[in-house]
């Protein structure tokens, strides 16, 4: 991605912790010699992005020639508008998040490790549940049916970049002007945004 140097954010942790809070990512390859995009849900484990897809989606049968893919993560973004900078001379903007991986994917043939994949990402995404519904608890014929039908694959991330642009090539005031601006807002992303701004001060 394009990272002017005032936007970039290396720190391993905080782009995993972009990662946990917004998993519902994009996979990016080609497929037919075309750019082909996947909307899934993934799990981080360790340095490993673990993630699925339907059988029928022609995507992973690509991954068998070993190609690199992109995996794209959208944090808390938000339209920033002139008037909340002290300056006349300014134009609107967008402040955003973002987190780009890259490895190869390996596609997961054992059952009982696609299983197993099914229920770490079943209790991630159940954790904040007062009753959460276990996998475990359904008849197993029935879930490896189910199984059966999708592709289980981990992704080993070899590259990944962090973009949090978020006013930084703004004077003080203005930045403090817009997190406040956008911390007000109705929007809950546009909130969150001058939330994790606020966060980074």
């Amino acid at each position: 991605m394009y990272l002017p140097k005032n936007f970039a954010v290396d720190d391993r942790e905080t782009l995993y912790g972009l990662i946990r809070d917004n998993s519902f990512g994009m996979l990016v390859s080609q497929v037919d010699g075309e750019p082909f995009v996947s909307h899934l849900p993934f799990l981080l484990e360790g340095d490993t992005l673990v993630c699925h897809m339907a059988r029928a989606n022609p995507q992973w049968q690509g991954f068998a020639n070993g190609g690199e893919v992109l995996c794209v993560f959208q944090g808390p973004h938000a339209y920033v508008s002139p008037s909340w900078y002290t300056t006349e001379n300014a134009v609107p903007t967008w402040n955003y998040a973002a987190v780009h991986v890259y490895g190869t994917p390996e596609i997961v043939e054992d059952a009982d490790a696609a299983y197993a994949d099914q229920e770490k990402l079943v209790e991630f995404n159940e954790s904040g549940f007062g009753s959460p519904w276990q996998l475990g608890d359904r008849d197993r014929d029935f879930v490896d049916g189910m199984i059966r039908s999708i592709v289980n694959f981990r992704i080993p991330i070899a590259r990944i970049e962090g973009k949090f642009k978020l006013s930084q090539n703004r004077p003080e005031v203005d930045r403090a002007r817009v997190t406040a601006a956008l911390g007000d807002s109705a929007n809950p992303v546009a909130a969150a945004c001058g939330a994790l701004m606020a966060s980074r001060d």
